[in-house]
């Protein structure tokens, strides 16, 4: 599978260790950046183009998801979010990284970097990637509804109403 991965200067050592981890297991990582620690950097625009990634290889065909980190997860969570198609899902334990796969496919992990062992953030991340999202009506529905609003703007009804 193509992992996107980005980070800010707060998930920088965590991006790089992940990095080895995942390219080990068999996966294709892209960094987009940074590359080096800035403490004053900006993650709006690495979140933004993994993201942007993510989207444009899954319109390609290809299998992929995306992988954000900063010290919260939260502001790269929302940045990734703003790219039209992306579901990105801040993730905190197993449970909810497998969730966010179950329920919502989402196809970005966002992970607060200095929350969490590096350990845990591997087992949260593997978790994620092996989940699959099982197509059960309920979450195709819901995922359904907010799709139509990300690129419409018309929020559907809900058909059982």
């Amino acid at each position: 599978m193509r992992l996107h991965i980005a980070t800010d200067h707060a998930g920088l050592e965590f991006s790089t260790q992940l990095q080895h981890h995942l390219a080990d297991a068999g996966h294709e990582v892209i960094d987009h950046g940074p590359i080096e620690y800035d403490p004053v950097d900006d993650y709006p625009s690495f979140c933004i183009r993994a993201a942007q990634a993510v989207v444009d290889d899954q319109t390609a065909g290809v299998e992929a998801l995306g992988i954000v980190f900063g010290g919260s997860g939260n502001g790269e969570q929302i940045a990734a979010n703003k790219v039209k198609g992306i579901r990105a899902a801040l993730v905190w334990n197993l449970s909810t990284a497998e969730l966010a796969r179950e329920h919502n496919n989402a196809n970005v992990i966002a992970i607060g970097a200095r929350q969490h062992s590096f350990e845990e953030v591997v087992s949260f991340i593997d978790r994620f990637i092996a989940t699959p999202f099982p197509g059960e009506e309920r979450h195709a529905r819901r995922i359904a509804q907010v799709f139509a609003y990300e690129t419409e703007g018309v929020l559907l009804p809900d058909p059982r109403a």
